[in-house]
């Protein structure tokens, strides 16, 4: 056999082996609990406020146990990081055990800050520091800024939400801050969620400021006992108790799978499951037995609404989670109960005062404090957020206690935008024909009102999606659709414009103030995307 034509057997047996090597290889799921775990390494590094934009700057940090100290360096910003000549900041340092693992967490306020300038900063022990990061302070002054408004991320943060926050911050790099309407993550306590949290924006939480309200979801009950304690309707309209006695999860390529068994009053068992819609989509025949309701009747609802509507026993007192402000640095303020301390705060920022409320618990508590603070606000626009929405668009959810108590001191005090989550749709308050409105609750007829000029948004930017049951009180909105918002304020003009995970605009209107009158609402119109 010649030379070449060794060479071209060699080829083809080469060609034609299969690889064999790691054919019997498996892939081993990495532990959650072990990817989050803290390391003498800083993470999670966070903006926030506690005090004058203008003029200071705070950031949370966590490390492991072992280290015991904190320290942050920072230098007004330079084209030349080797001539930086930063000054040194010691950290809080506090202690935090989770449900995995225990770490410390470290904070610092920079003070007596130039407003309008950017400064260069760095966290960590001494030893350990993490990259320098950028962040500029607020004008003194009203000047244009944007901010970005996420509704609940809550499911999957790390697999659906993550890519959401990422495409705003594509079209708003320059945002002064993000604002998160509540319900970040799903189980309060559950450190890898925040980690999940964390991972999904990163780095961009320490360059951009983080203004956050608390949803229910950040919140549990002390002295609630089991939390399979549900209640449920019945198709005569009772509600019963039941207790749910299984949880599985099972996730694939097309989505979540949960796997529920309850038993009812009587000791009847029934077993379903559900979407990571929360769409119900296996039922068996017990729960007629139970509630009345034939499988054909739940199949494809709402676990969560009509018309099983499920939902969790709360006989405990309210607590926010413990995570919350170990890792959170907002504004402590001479709030009506101490344990609204940092959930219950404002923050002028360049001729607007964002004021966060706590609509998880004591609404009526906050009523004097939320007057007061919008008496005294210097500021020409006033946007205000919190979790449950005064006016709900979806899955027979309402929250007449909310608009009761707040909705007249908004209307007295014309503000400009109410920002909200919890519903997992998308509803913006305008100009409709009220003379028409069905099935809505008393007190959706003016949702919108010309003689106020208040406009209420209601979001969802996590993969979690509920249907849209009495939306025409609203200019518009959408199901089953991911979005963030990007909002500009420059003088007596606030943009906003709502945008779909892919990017594409899906809403924009403009507000305008006018002298002595209502805010001019002009809506804008969107061409038709493929999303």
């Amino acid at each position: 056999m010649t030379g070449c034509c060794r060479i071209v057997l060699l080829f083809a047996v080469l060609i034609g082996a299969p690889v064999s090597a790691h054919d019997d290889w498996q892939a081993t799921e990495y532990s959650r609990d072990a990817a989050h775990a803290p390391t003498p390494l800083p993470d999670r590094v966070v903006l926030t406020w506690e005090d004058d934009p203008a003029t200071t700057q705070s950031v949370t940090w966590r490390t492991d146990a072992s280290t015991k100290k904190g320290l942050a360096h920072i230098a007004v910003a330079n084209a030349n990081g080797r001539a930086l000549q930063p000054e040194v900041f010691q950290a809080e340092t506090e202690y935090f055990k989770s449900d995995i693992n225990e770490a410390n967490y470290h904070s610092v306020t920079f003070r007596n800050l130039m407003p309008d300038t950017l400064y260069a900063y760095r966290v960590g022990d001494g030893v350990n520091w993490t990259e320098y990061y950028h962040f500029k302070t607020a004008s003194d002054q009203a000047k244009p800024f944007s901010f970005i408004y996420f509704g609940d991320a809550q499911n999957e943060v790390r697999t659906h939400w993550s890519r959401v926050f990422r495409e705003a911050f594509r079209d708003a790099p320059r945002a002064a801050f993000t604002l998160h309407a509540g319900d970040l993550v799903d189980n309060n306590d559950w450190d890898s969620e925040w980690g999940d949290w964390h991972q999904g924006p990163d780095w961009v939480n320490g360059t951009i400021p983080v203004i956050a309200t608390p949803g229910n979801h950040e919140y549990r009950r002390i002295g609630q006992g089991s939390r399979s304690d549900r209640y449920w309707a019945t198709s005569d309209g009772k509600v019963i108790e039941v207790k749910m006695t299984a949880f599985e999860t099972e996730s694939n390529e097309s989505g979540t799978t949960y796997k529920l068994s309850f038993l009812g009053p009587d000791g009847t068992s029934t077993n379903l499951e559900m979407n990571d819609g929360g769409n119900i989509v296996v039922v068996d025949d017990g729960m007629e037995s139970i509630t009345g309701f034939k499988q054909e009747q739940l199949l494809g609802s709402s676990f969560y609404a009509a018309p099983l509507y499920d939902r969790q026993r709360e006989p405990g007192v309210p607590a926010v989670t413990t995570h919350w402000r170990p890792q959170f640095a907002f504004p402590i303020q001479d709030v009506p109960d101490e344990t609204l301390k940092e959930t219950v705060y404002f923050i002028d920022y360049q001729g607007v005062r964002f004021i966060s409320l706590d609509s998880n618990k004591a609404p009526e508590l906050q009523v004097p404090w939320f007057r007061k603070v919008l008496e005294d606000n210097p500021n020409k626009w006033t946007i205000v957020t919190f979790h449950h929405p005064v006016f709900s668009p979806g899955s027979d959810r309402d929250n007449p206690e909310i608009r009761r108590l707040w909705k007249p001191i908004i209307d007295e005090f014309k503000v400009d935008l109410v920002l909200s989550g919890h519903d997992h749709t998308y509803a913006r308050t305008g100009q409709v024909d009220t003379t028409s409105l069905v099935n809505v609750p008393s007190g959706y007829q003016q949702a919108y009102d010309p003689e106020i000029g208040t406009v209420y948004v209601v979001s969802v930017s996590g993969p979690k999606m509920y249907r849209i049951t009495k939306g025409n009180y609203a200019k518009k909105v959408a199901e089953n659709t991911q979005l963030y918002q990007i909002i500009q304020v420059d003088d007596n003009k606030l943009e906003y414009k709502a945008y779909a995970a892919t990017g594409a605009l899906y809403d924009s209107f403009t507000l305008e103030k006018r002298s002595g009158r209502p805010n001019l609402l002009i809506e804008a119109p969107v061409e038709k995307q493929d999303e």
